[in-house]
């Protein structure tokens, strides 16, 4: 895809992997629409990207887990540029908990932000896509939709559901002019992340990427017109196993299942 003058809307584009994703997609030439929750920082990367020389840059303040702010934030976005090219829905949230104790809104908000707010976002943007007979849709999963992660269970889920989702629309606009990439790193050095995830990270030696790296590969992969791209070695190759021998990743997670146990909040 050319991004030269493309006209984006990006979710979740105030801080994390976002905000590098925004500046990527500006040095291509990129017409950007940044939506967030957070105004001051959605403004705050509007005014680092102007100082840069990158002019065309809108930002609005919503609020994803209703339908209020998702139409605002399209309406917007679409009369700023002119219309929407590229759909990036990158916003999500992440919960690191003991599932039995997890709190029941936070489960609720990690399914609205991480899978209803795309499809959402994606049923609104589509007809006019399908109607200029072109366009892309970007759908940023993870490896832990593959791959079940214990104590990421919630989380989990809502990236099995967005790779479900991914796949079957994939296949149905198929032709159309108008593609659908799912692109899945792996756990991303971000904000989002609490404490604990960090401590267990380094007991386990799991590997966590930084956002600038994740940001280059998610804006090469649009270039090259990727329907699929997983993120990080050996992570490629555990998804493939998974998909084959489930049974055998559960014996391989099972030592450090307890490790992570030993992180995981036991409270809501």
């Amino acid at each position: 895809m050319k991004l030269k003058n493309c006209r984006v809307l990006i979710t979740g584009a105030s801080g994390g992997i976002g905000q590098h994703i925004a500046t990527e997609l500006a040095q291509q030439g990129a017409r950007l629409g940044l939506v967030g929750l957070r105004q001051d920082a959605l403004l705050g990367q509007q005014t680092t990207l102007k100082k840069a020389g990158y002019t065309d840059v809108h930002t609005v303040s919503a609020d994803l887990t209703t339908a209020n702010g998702r139409q605002r934030a399209i309406e917007e976005i679409r009369s700023a540029l002119g219309g929407i090219d590229l759909l990036i829905n990158n916003a999500g949230v992440v919960d690191f908990h003991e599932f039995s104790n997890q709190d029941p809104a936070m489960i609720d908000r990690i399914y609205q932000i991480n899978l209803i707010a795309p499809i959402q976002m994606t049923r609104q943007v589509l007809p006019g896509m399908l109607e200029q007979g072109s366009g892309k849709i970007v759908n940023i999963g993870s490896t832990f939709g593959s791959i079940g992660f214990a104590y990421f269970t919630a989380y989990s889920g809502s990236k099995f559901g967005l790779r479900g989702f991914s796949e079957s629309l994939r296949r149905e606009i198929d032709g159309s002019g108008v593609d659908l990439c799912y692109i899945a790193p792996r756990a991303v050095k971000t904000p989002a992340n609490c404490d604990a995830v960090y401590h267990m990270a380094e007991a386990t030696n799991m590997n966590m990427d930084e956002p600038e790296a994740v940001a280059h590969f998610i804006v090469k992969s649009i270039i090259k017109d990727k329907s699929t791209a997983y993120y990080g070695w050996p992570e490629k190759l555990f998804v493939r196993i998974n998909a084959l021998l489930p049974g055998l990743v559960d014996s391989a997670l099972r030592k450090q299942n307890r490790v992570i146990a030993r992180f995981a909040p036991k409270k809501a």
